[in-house]
């Protein structure tokens, strides 16, 4: 596998990640966001892993927000997008680009 070492820096700063690269041409990211109420547009379907912290997001197109913790996971469908927020401390995450 091969680690991009350049971050992918969003919203000031507020959300950093890096991109691991896959033999089989599939690619994470591992990630920090910082407080704040952030939008993310999505291409390919991505699965958010919460590893250490807490958010809040809504997906696009639904009304309900649900919370995730250290351990919980979330799906977004491809070509939409969603709000996450934290409101405290950092949440810490790695997506899986899927399909």
């Amino acid at each position: 596998m091969t680690a991009v070492a350049k971050a992918n820096v969003y919203f000031d700063g507020k959300v950093i990640s890096h991109t691991i690269l896959f033999p089989d041409s599939s690619k994470k990211t591992l990630g920090l966001i910082y407080p704040g109420k952030f939008h993310f547009g999505t291409d390919k379907a991505e699965r958010m892993e919460i590893v250490a912290g807490s958010c809040s997001v809504k997906l696009d197109g639904q009304q309900a927000v649900s919370n995730y913790s250290a351990g919980q996971a979330f799906e977004v469908p491809a070509k939409s997008g969603f709000d996450i927020e934290v409101q405290q401390g950092i949440c810490e995450y790695i997506c899986s680009f899927l399909g």
